[in-house]
């Protein structure tokens, strides 16, 4: 027999065909192996199929053997990611915004790539990206990159900060001027990513939804700002802002009824204090930063929820509600 002239990467084809082709419902038996390989121009025989299989077993690949009457039949059992986890991930990617749709199929594209082309079918199945509403900043993919190196490497970063208006055409900010910021965090809120970062000029920490980031740089300048975040829970941190909009941080009582309870906790986290008030309603006192956004959140959870305390703040809210009122009076 002529050996063919892909006869050196015999074991990467074997271990392809086997990924590609086998898994704990479909199996290859030896001659159907052998003729995988001739189609990669790869000769083999029995023997050197067996010895093949040994190899790939003592490299990690779990190359099972099962007998069915007098037929032997070879697939790959255990995989270093199981159908199961990659749906998972396949959701988390596909429910991404900050992804866009684009990017998304790549990668989920290489999920499948890691079973069998009969499994990588219930990953399509799972998948809709089409027509739903991802961010629009190819670079994201990068700028997430870029920015977790200028964190390992402890640097400042510049960048350009955009916003669309009307005519859905990206607008920047500030006249286009760069950026110059120490980041600290990547934080994930509301199904967008952020950097937190610290701005030295003017002494404060702030945040910028990582989409709408461009042309961001590394800058020599060593980190601002370290002393501060040294001092901040970052988990508490978020939960305090809503949409990651700052605001003065004040201790707020909520009045809300029973059946809000998982609100107040996917909201606020298990150690949040509930106090009972009665059979139909419980108290909450917890730190937020008021804004906007923390009305509108208030707002959005309509006659269940009340804000008691403080009374500056029942009168913001007060102010918010009017101002509504008016655009419908």
């Amino acid at each position: 027999m002529s050996r063919g002239t892909n006869q050196k990467l015999k074991l990467l084809y074997l271990a392809k065909i086997m990924n590609e082709k086998t898994d704990d419902a479909h199996w290859l038996t030896v001659p159907e192996v052998i003729k995988e390989l001739s189609a990669y121009d790869v000769t083999a025989e029995r023997k050197s199929v067996y010895a093949d299989f040994e190899a790939l077993r003592q490299f990690g690949m779990d190359i099972v053997m099962e007998k069915e009457g007098v037929q032997y039949y070879y697939h790959i059992g255990t995989r270093d990611m199981e159908v199961a986890e990659l749906k998972l991930l396949v959701d988390a990617v596909q429910s991404s915004k900050f992804i866009t749709e684009k990017k998304s199929n790549q990668l989920i594209k290489k999920l499948e790539k890691s079973i069998s082309k009969y499994e990588a079918k219930q990953l399509n199945r799972q998948v809709y990206v089409h027509g739903r509403v991802k961010t629009m900043n190819e670079s994201i993919y990068y700028n997430v990159d870029k920015i977790h190196n200028a964190i390992n490497n402890n640097v400042q970063i510049k960048f350009q900060y955009y916003q669309w208006n009307v005519n859905k055409e990206m607008e920047l900010r500030h006249g286009g001027t760069f950026y110059h910021i120490s980041p600290w965090e990547l934080m994930w809120d509301d199904e967008n990513y952020y950097l937190v970062g610290y701005d030295s000029e003017a002494g404060i920490i702030k945040h910028f939804r990582v989409d709408k980031m461009i042309k961001i740089s590394p800058l020599t300048d060593l980190r601002d700002g370290k002393e501060i975040f040294d001092q901040i829970d970052m988990v508490s941190y978020s939960n305090k802002r809503f949409g990651m909009y700052d605001g003065e941080e004040k201790t707020v009582q909520l009045e809300f009824e029973n059946y809000l309870a998982g609100v107040v906790l996917d909201r606020f986290g298990k150690d949040v204090k509930m106090r009972a008030m009665d059979d139909r309603h419980f108290k909450v006192a917890v730190e937020v930063a008021i804004s906007p956004q923390f009305f509108g959140w208030v707002m959005g959870l309509g006659s269940g929820v009340k804000i008691v305390g403080p009374a500056e703040v029942v009168e913001q809210m007060k102010q918010e509600v009017g101002a509504i009122h008016k655009l419908y009076d």
